[in-house]
């Protein structure tokens, strides 16, 4: 169960925060890399992605600039860990890139795009400043989301229902330096593939599946969170959290209850969208980019096939 529930966690958003509008002023003018222009990209009516990791090794940067860069939306929901406070009070780590990622969100914010941020436990550092607003960023603790086609989902992060986070702080913090080790080894096998030539993998992602209490965790979380949907009477939740993209439907009492979760840029590279007729999928964006390097498939080649064949 939610500690609180979500309508005393919604703020409204109120005047910048001073202490934080400072680090949209700490931006370069420009990133490093360069932004692709604006009308290239694919529109959706909403975006949903969390669990960023900003400020640490295992962050997909690359990935996620190129998301950003190919994609836009008329609200966008960072549904929480965007930066990892619990990494950068060990060891400061900000490449430009991590700078990129800021600068792009804050542009879409510019150019009219409504960007709610809902901090996670990584993130927690921000939960204080909820209600505010700064840099056109509204900060709010959970969120309410009214899809094109009359749907009403429950928006937050999830740590509210891991109950090592609420019962052994101490535990989650040494699976925190556990979970980063493996994203190292991560980083590694990676590099060796890019070498070869090969797209990129997640370990950590193949290893979850292939263990059975990480299996029987995601799916137990997965239906307390749903309960708590329907609890209060919505028709659905999105959230991240446990870096596994899923949609899952659950009834209870004869109602129908959607779970989204978007995933991660971590291990996964995943987004959420909503498209303009109420439609909702999981974007994965490291499938997206190795489509782009498949060689286009020409009537030759299918004829050779059929002949094959």
């Amino acid at each position: 169960m939610l500690r609180e529930a979500p309508d005393q966690l919604i703020g409204q958003p109120s005047e910048p925060i001073t202490g934080l509008a400072g680090i949209a002023d700490d931006l370069p003018v420009e990133p490093s890399v360069p932004e692709k222009a604006h009308g290239q990209r694919r529109r959706f009516r909403t975006i949903w992605i969390s669990d960023v990791h900003l400020g640490t090794k295992g962050c997909n940067a690359e990935l996620l600039i190129d998301f950003l860069d190919n994609t836009d939306s008329e609200t966008m929901y960072l549904v929480g860990d965007i930066i990892d406070g619990w990494r950068l009070k060990k060891k400061i780590f900000w490449p430009p890139e991590h700078n990129d990622i800021v600068w792009r969100i804050l542009k879409r914010a510019r150019r009219g795009t409504r960007i709610v941020y809902i901090p996670g436990n990584h993130d927690e550092m921000i939960r204080p400043f909820s209600g505010m607003n700064f840099g056109g960023v509204e900060i709010t603790r959970a969120a309410f989301h009214d899809t094109v086609d009359g749907r009403r989902l429950m928006v937050l992060h999830g740590d509210e229902f891991d109950t090592v986070m609420l019962a052994h702080r101490w535990l989650a913090l040494v699976g925190d330096t556990a979970y980063h080790l493996a994203m190292a080894l991560n980083h590694w096998v990676n590099r060796a593939r890019q070498e070869l030539g090969l797209p990129y993998w997640s370990l950590s992602k193949a290893a979850k599946h292939k263990v059975k209490n990480a299996v029987e965790f995601i799916s137990k979380y997965e239906e307390v969170v749903a309960r708590a949907a329907a609890e209060r009477g919505v028709d659905g939740v999105v959230c991240g959290h446990i870096h596994t993209a899923e949609f899952r439907t659950f009834t209870y009492d004869g109602r129908a209850v959607e779970y989204w979760n978007d995933g991660d840029w971590v291990e996964g590279c995943n987004a959420l969208i909503e498209h303009f007729d109420g439609r909702m999928e999981i974007l994965h964006w490291a499938d997206e980019v190795a489509s782009r390097k498949e060689p286009p498939i020409t009537k030759a080649a299918c004829d050779a096939e059929l002949i094959v064949g």
